[in-house]
């Protein structure tokens, strides 16, 4: 239920678009993805993966159970990976925040100025 609501907001922001890349459930602005959905089939626990560049932001979403740097590299960019079933995990409204601030560090500039208008 979480995943979806954050799915759904995702969606919303200018530009953005679903893709299937690996499997998983990404969504992307332009060719650039910003939020990590995973696999909805039940394989694997659900988590989201998204980038942080504000350094609360991503201390804050580190704090959560179980949560880490983004594999592959990607944690030394600032891409942090929650999981969404432990007890403490993030409610939708905190992880809906932390895709839109991925969006707008991803985001050509010109999209993410939308958001403020």
């Amino acid at each position: 239920m979480v995943r979806e609501a954050v799915r759904a907001f995702a969606l919303t922001l200018p530009g953005a678009w679903e893709d299937f890349p690996w499997g998983e459930s990404v969504v992307k602005v332009g060719k650039k993805v910003f939020v990590f959905l995973g696999v909805s089939d039940g394989s694997y626990p659900p988590t989201v993966t998204f980038k942080l560049a504000d350094p609360e932001a991503h201390e804050h979403a580190l704090s959560c159970p179980g949560a880490e740097p983004t594999g592959y590299g990607l944690g030394r960019s600032g891409w942090v990976t929650v999981p969404l079933e432990p007890r403490g995990a993030p409610g939708a409204d905190l992880l809906r925040d932390w895709v839109e601030d991925s969006y707008r560090a991803v985001a050509p500039k010109r999209l993410a100025a939308q958001l403020d208008g």
